[in-house]
């Protein structure tokens, strides 16, 4: 189950950013600033919607979450990428309330997170490198033909950037239904504009259930518009588009990357940063 907006996607923070909370040769590194208060109760609803919510105000809301997914959001890391705990943080679901001061920028109210993390759920992780199976995206024609739905892009979104850094004006988010740059994902669907062939694989990793390297040799940006019938589990980008209905042809991801794309998710094994659990305790609820 998992959240129906996420941390990750708001606030695109990586893994790398952890070490505050992360054991370092035995020592704990000084904290980041934490919330003003904050609220954890157990939820023993038995529903199936839960979310974790940036919200106006310096505010972060958890809704019937395992500690597992907290923990996924907080770290900007998928499931297979953590290892260990106890097996609570699987089936026990948790609503969590937290107010920071008004101001606080996005990457603060994460590390927040996880600064409430280690205070209240007494978290204590590393971060390792193992090695796991991993697809890697490859061409799939030997002529290195692309597939119909994969094209050279012709926009230049480094460009768009730039100006919009200079004059502070954000373009659209979308532009005649695809979005104006970068990647909008909705359940079964995704669009592209301007993307290179490394962001693609770390787009399509969360449906594939591995991460996903890209050894296309293929330099450049592209647009792309792919579809498939998903499987059951995340939903969509976990970010801010609504879902949409998905593919009713049957077509499962690989075929759909192969068909249409005329590219391929290979099976091999890679190393895989993951978040190992050392010890994690049931907070005290207030």
């Amino acid at each position: 189950m998992d959240g129906s907006t996420t941390l990750q996607v708001l606030f695109g923070l990586g893994m790398g950013a952890a070490a505050c909370l992360v054991v370092v040769n035995g020592q704990t590194p000084p904290k980041p600033h934490a919330f003003e208060v904050a609220s954890i109760k157990e939820n023993v609803s038995g529903g199936d919607n839960a979310s974790v919510r940036a919200q106006p105000g310096g505010r972060v809301s958890v809704s019937n979450n395992s500690l597992r997914n907290i923990i996924r959001n907080a770290y900007n890391v998928q499931n297979y990428q953590i290892v260990g705990g106890p097996e609570w943080i699987n089936t026990v679901r948790w609503d969590i309330t937290a107010k920071a001061p008004d101001d606080a920028p996005p990457q603060e109210l994460l590390l927040m997170l996880r600064t409430l993390l280690a205070d209240r759920f007494k978290l204590v992780i590393r971060n390792e490198s193992r090695e796991m199976p991993i697809y890697a995206l490859i061409l799939a024609r030997a002529d290195g033909r692309l597939g119909s739905q994969l094209r050279v892009s012709n926009v230049d979104c480094a460009a768009i950037f730039a100006a919009a850094k200079t004059t502070g004006q954000v373009p659209p988010p979308t532009t005649n239904g695809r979005p104006t740059c970068g990647t909008r994902t909705t359940r079964g669907n995704m669009t592209t504009t301007g993307v290179a062939m490394s962001d693609l694989a770390r787009n399509l990793a969360p449906f594939a259930g591995r991460p996903v390297v890209d050894k296309t040799g293929l330099s450049g940006a592209f647009d792309l518009d792919l579809t498939w019938t998903p499987e059951q589990g995340p939903s969509a980008s976990e970010g801010t588009q609504p879902p949409a209905a998905p593919s009713t042809d049957g077509v499962s991801l690989f075929t759909a990357v192969q068909e249409q794309l005329g590219l391929k998710l290979d099976a091999q094994r890679g190393p895989v940063d993951v978040v190992v659990i050392e010890s994690a305790e049931r907070p005290v609820e207030d």
